[in-house]
């Protein structure tokens, strides 16, 4: 009985190191590498991470969001729910939420009128977004109060040569 019990210890870990984590965890594919290798990966499941930026625009009970991975940026068509899950999202004054989203690519989907995109099966917020602190640099502070001051100079000349006509 310990002999069997042994054995299936041993196959399950022998099957585990074959598999090579391959159901566990899906490979990150960066999106230019989805749009350089479009053909190939056509009707693929990938899994890609990325800033959720713009807005969620809703669509009936799924959505669109655009992500952006520093490498390109591609629309992730979700359900609704999904989307909602996302609180931030990436513009001029914010970080918007990290996603993860596995799902199905395609170079050119006839559904949504032959656009790139990934149809996603799970959507994971990663990282939360959050507001960018912006800082203006003391020189452009400077050399912009320089400039208002002379504008008003040549402003003030200008006009007192047009009161002396």
């Amino acid at each position: 009985m310990l002999d069997k019990i042994i054995k299936l210890l041993m196959l399950t870990v022998s099957l585990l190191f074959c598999l090579n984590g391959s159901v566990f965890a899906a490979d990150v594919i960066e999106l230019n590498q989805l749009v350089e290798n479009a053909e190939a990966m056509d009707g693929q499941t990938v899994t890609v991470t990325g800033e959720a930026i713009g807005e969620a625009m809703e669509r009936g009970d799924h959505a669109w969001v655009n992500i952006n991975d520093g490498t390109n940026a591609m629309g992730i068509w979700m359900p609704l729910d999904d989307a909602e899950s996302i609180r931030v999202f990436g513009d001029y004054k914010h970080h918007g939420d990290q996603l993860q989203a596995t799902g199905v690519f395609n170079r050119a989907c006839a559904q949504h009128g032959g656009d790139v995109d990934i149809h996603s099966d799970s959507i994971t917020v990663v990282t939360a977004g959050y507001a960018a602190a912006e800082a203006v640099p003391t020189l452009k502070i400077i050399f912009g109060l320089v400039l208002v001051c002379l504008a008003s100079a040549l402003g003030m000349i200008y006009l007192n040569v047009i009161k002396k006509k």
